[in-house]
């Protein structure tokens, strides 16, 4: 996966966990049979949808490799659970909680410790540019531009893409390079200064940041501010191929999980520019009787 995918250390490590806990339960899984995949299910049974599914995922590509460097002549895989999912919509934040959030961010950023101007500049980059938490935490210094309004992003699998930084994610940036802790490469580093901030510590963070802002801390994490990051761009109007840029998804169906939140907009989209949206409906004198008999 590493060679062949360039799969990010954080995907690995997952399929790694998964197999070994596959090992612990069945044995050898070189050499384990269909009938003993299939006593997984049992051992599975208590795990959300989505986990099995990943569980059997990891399993059926670790089988498939073995075949490919002929390790098996077989593939027991079939006999893994199939789990039907259906991929969950995504929690959002309303205009207002975003807008109160940010403004509890600015208002600890204004005594100038480093600790609030660190934060603050963590939440316009998660809602500013829809970066994931391991990019965002795992940016090198040299990844700010000093004048183009970009940063250089290395995402999933090695793909690197270009994301817009607005002006006030810059103002922010530029407020925390000045307090910033010199001796790291990180943009964002930990206290050792030799590695950066972990994705659990940015996470404790926002969830600390929403309690201070009175807004129940559950409903946040940097996953749900990339989500209303994408979710109010396509309320603006943005083009879903833009969204899937941005985002860096390497399928747009991914993408299209944001559309269901615009449905008002759509409906208003066809209202306005569909053709017979201007012409009025023609009903047949029998049918217009008939609806006012009724």
């Amino acid at each position: 996966m590493a060679a062949e995918r360039g799969a990010a250390a954080n995907t690995i490590a997952a399929y790694r966990c998964d197999l070994e806990g596959a090992e612990e339960i069945i044995g050898d899984l070189i050499t384990a049979e269909a009938g003993q995949l299939g006593k997984l299910s049992g051992a599975w049974s208590e795990l959300a949808p989505s986990s099995l599914a990943r569980k059997c995922s990891a399993l059926r590509q670790f089988y498939a490799f073995l075949q490919d460097e002929g390790l098996r002549k077989d593939d027991p895989s079939p006999a893994l659970p199939r789990p039907r999912t259906r991929r969950p919509l995504p929690r959002l934040l309303s205009h207002g909680e975003v807008e109160k959030l940010f403004s509890r961010a600015a208002d600890e950023a204004e005594s100038g410790r480093p600790e609030g101007l660190r934060m603050l500049a963590l939440v316009e980059l998660l809602y500013g540019s829809g970066l994931r938490a391991s990019e965002l935490v795992s940016l090198p210094l040299n990844a700010v531009p000093r004048d183009a309004p970009f940063l250089h992003i290395t995402g999933k699998g090695g793909q690197q893409r270009l994301v817009p930084v607005s002006t006030r994610a810059k103002a922010a940036l530029a407020l925390w390079l000045t307090a910033r802790p010199n001796g790291s490469k990180y943009l964002f580093p930990s206290r050792g200064k030799t590695g950066h901030l972990t994705r659990v510590r940015l996470f404790q963070l926002l969830r600390e940041l929403a309690e201070r802002a009175d807004i129940a801390p559950e409903k946040v994490s940097p996953h749900v501010l990339r989500h209303a990051f994408a979710t109010h761009l396509l309320e603006g109007g943005a083009d879903l191929r833009v969204l899937q840029t941005l985002l860096g998804h390497a399928d747009i169906a991914t993408t299209q999980i944001y559309t269901h939140v615009d449905a008002a907009r759509l409906v208003e989209l066809v209202n306005a520019r569909h053709p017979l949206s201007t012409s009025p409906t023609k009903v047949r004198p029998a049918l217009a009787a008939q609806r006012s008999g009724d």
